[in-house]
């Protein structure tokens, strides 16, 4: 999949200058550990454009590569990106990965939170708790099981739902290989809610028609957040990687 959001970055982001000074260098005694979260439907490489922009200012950035099995699965991938950091983290979660950076972001290593388009459970909450509790909305109408029951988008409403911003071609190809997400994950609650005792940073996306931009004002006034918006769909992190990039980047340079 990396191809297809490497193609949708240079063709939406070409006049964003990656690559900074090859010697760029991160100022001491901030944050310099990025570790970012994809996810459901995706991979990784979703991140590929913001990670490209940080990693040029000289931060060391990771990413999660969720095998969205279950909640324990990607938390356990996350904790394990965690421990390979050394020295103050942030931790950023896009959609599903709200959920997972919310019961992984305890760790001591990590210094803040930030949400992006995604879903900030408390304990006890899943997903799909959030899901019921906020407006419905057309992304998630069209998200149905196999006979397995992995979850999936439909693939004839992703284009429109997920990703308006993007070539169509593009994202066509996205929903054609997207990664399903186990109705277990979907369904199973957090035990523990990171963002009660960290800071936290949320990007609103407002035309958002996975995750309703209702719904992520309501989480992010309850979570305390620093918010930020963006005129953008469930696919901002791509199509807005400068703005979420310098989100991530201010949480990072927080004292």
């Amino acid at each position: 999949m990396r191809s297809l959001i490497m193609t949708a970055a240079a063709t939406l982001l070409a006049s964003v200058a990656f690559a900074a000074s090859a010697n760029a260098e991160v100022p001491k005694g901030v944050a310099q550990n990025i570790v970012l979260v994809h996810g459901a439907f995706v991979d990784q490489t979703s991140w590929q454009p913001v990670a490209d922009i940080l990693t040029a200012k000289g931060y060391k950035v990771t990413l999660v590569e969720n095998p969205l099995t279950s909640l324990a699965a990607d938390v356990a991938a996350t904790k394990k990106a965690l421990a390979a950091q050394i020295g103050p983290t942030v931790l950023v979660g896009h959609s599903w990965g709200g959920v997972v950076i919310t019961e992984a972001g305890n760790d001591p290593k990590v210094k803040s939170l930030v949400f992006v388009s995604a879903f900030a459970p408390d304990v006890g909450e899943s997903l799909a708790a959030l899901a019921k509790s906020g407006p419905a909305t057309d992304g998630a109408k069209s998200i149905h099981p196999d006979d397995k029951g992995n979850l999936y988008l439909d693939q004839k409403t992703f284009p429109e739902f997920v990703a308006p911003e993007l070539p169509l071609k593009i994202a066509e190809k996205l929903a054609a290989n997207q990664l399903p997400l186990n109705h277990t994950a979907f369904e199973a609650p957090v035990t523990t809610a990171a963002w009660h005792v960290k800071p936290n940073y949320f990007v609103i996306s407002t035309k958002d028609r996975v995750n309703a931009p209702e719904a992520q004002q309501m989480m992010a006034a309850r979570i305390k957040a620093k918010v930020t918006e963006v005129p953008g769909s469930h696919a901002s992190l791509v199509v807005f990687a400068k703005d979420v990039a310098a989100v991530i980047e201010e949480a990072a340079l927080a004292k």
